[in-house]
């Protein structure tokens, strides 16, 4: 498993300019929330109790975020557990709600995604790493840390790797050669 530098190391290198992680800042919560809701939906009743696969879902990467850093995991817990719950509230409301929810949310979210990308002048990480949607959430946790003055030896071994080997994604479309239309 990759550390959590070497992933950060690969989203920052996509996420540079400071517009674009502005709205990422609003984005990502939008689309996190967005795809929690249909997973809340989702439930099964296991020992009196109704579990969704968002509960699931959300327990599972809370693991491996705690894996990759337990303070930074420890935050994300006070972020995800209110957006969980928000989406279970949303699913409890019935089917063409929160169906409607989503779809706003989710839109939204990728619009707002895709503007911070136009200042960035690069295409979203997750179209060379799908795995990258599970990275966003905590880079930013991990870039309000930094904006705090907080896990500096994460912050410099993150920068020291891209200036030591470029954005990532680039040295593999500079040797692919030329696009063909």
């Amino acid at each position: 498993m990759k550390s959590l530098a070497e992933q950060m190391y690969v989203y920052a290198s996509y996420h540079r300019d400071g517009r674009n992680k502005g709205f990422h800042f609003l984005g990502v919560p939008m689309l996190t929330f967005a795809i929690l809701i249909p997973m809340a939906a989702a439930r099964l009743p296991v020992g009196g109790f109704e579990v969704s696969l968002a509960m699931a879902f959300v327990a599972a990467v809370l693991v491996y975020y705690f894996v990759l850093d337990v303070p930074l995991a420890a935050a994300m817990v006070l972020f995800i557990v209110p957006v969980t719950w928000a989406a279970h509230l949303v699913v409890d409301l019935g089917l063409w709600t929160w169906v409607a929810v989503f779809t706003a949310v989710f839109v939204v979210g990728w619009i707002v995604q895709l503007v911070g990308h136009v200042f960035e002048g690069r295409k979203p990480a997750l179209v060379d790493n799908l795995f990258q949607v599970l990275v966003a959430p905590i880079f930013l946790m991990a870039e309000s840390f930094f904006a705090l003055g907080a896990k500096k030896r994460l912050h410099d071994e993150v920068e020291e790797m891209i200036r030591v080997r470029g954005l990532a994604g680039l040295e593999q479309r500079a040797n692919a050669g030329p696009e063909t239309a």
